[in-house]
């Protein structure tokens, strides 16, 4: 009987051992978390999301390397391939940029940005055939997109084809009424075809939507001949708001043609705005 009791108790604290054991060996083995690819996808669009948020303050390296991140975790949403673009822009990539648009059209070849982001960048290289011909594929996507119809008719004002540019401009207006850029453009576009007075109504009607430099510098030069005092007062808030006007090579850049660019000259000699002239251009210096 004792004999018995002995052995019953030896297999209980045999029995205990064992478990004491496998809990021991349980403890020592590392747990790892392994994310689904669902999880995966969602990491890589809050990643994507963080990126934008650095380019839009200007951190353009920070979020470059975060859209880098965000496509190498998930390279099957176009809108990843779009965002590392965009940061490639930001960084003058062009090249690599253009590589990653052309990803993102495999992925979704029915994507309007996708074109809309091709033209911008073969705007910005001086590539215009390429960038209208990116922005009519995405227009046939999406034709009621306010912003590439004024970028497709900057092309044809670039082309000196005026009236087709005008088109455009009207068109773009149409889809937004108050869609003073375009307005604006409108008058630049009169102003090389030597209606003084269209441009004068125009830039008033810009001024009205937005009280922006440009079409009040505009405005002052198409008054330099017929209202010399309020041209020079237009004139001189145009460069307080935005100093880079005075420089000839900007309003290039704004896309104004030789003639008001003449006319701008003309009205920035008067002695009367000369010290504004100055000082405008101090700032540039300055800030460059």
């Amino acid at each position: 009987m004792k004999k018995k009791v002995f052995i019953k108790l030896l297999c209980i604290s045999l029995m205990s051992f064992c478990f004491l054991k496998v809990e021991q060996v349980q403890s020592l083995v590392p747990y790892y978390y392994l994310p689904t690819i669902k999880n995966l996808k969602k990491e890589s669009l809050s990643i994507s999301k963080s990126a934008y948020q650095l380019l839009y303050f200007g951190q353009y390296k920070e979020g470059l390397n975060l859209a880098k991140l965000a496509v190498k975790i998930n390279q099957t949403d176009e809108k990843l391939w779009l965002i590392l673009a965009e940061a490639q822009v930001a960084n003058k990539l062009y090249e690599k940029a253009l590589y990653s648009l052309e990803n993102a059209k495999k992925i979704n070849s029915n994507n309007s940005e996708i074109y809309f982001a091709q033209s911008n960048i073969y705007f910005k290289i001086s590539q215009l055939k390429k960038a209208k011909n990116a922005l009519e594929r995405g227009l046939k996507i999406e034709p009621n997109n306010h912003k590439a119809i004024f970028q497709l008719g900057n092309i044809f004002l670039i082309e000196k084809n005026y009236s087709k540019a005008i088109n455009l401009f009207d068109k773009s207006v149409k889809v937004k009424p108050d869609f003073w850029q375009a307005i604006n453009n409108k008058g630049l576009a009169y102003f090389e075809k030597n209606n003084i007075d269209l441009s004068i109504k125009l830039f008033e009607k810009a001024i009205s939507i937005q009280d922006n430099a440009e079409p009040l510098l505009g405005l002052a030069s198409c008054l330099r001949i017929k209202n010399i005092e309020l041209a020079l007062e237009l004139a001189k808030k145009a460069l307080t708001k935005d100093p880079n006007y005075v420089d000839y090579n900007y309003r290039k850049e704004q896309l104004w043609g030789e003639n008001l660019q003449t006319s701008t000259k003309i009205l920035l000699q008067n002695d009367q705005i000369k010290q504004d002239v100055i000082l405008a251009k101090s700032k540039i210096n300055w800030s460059s």
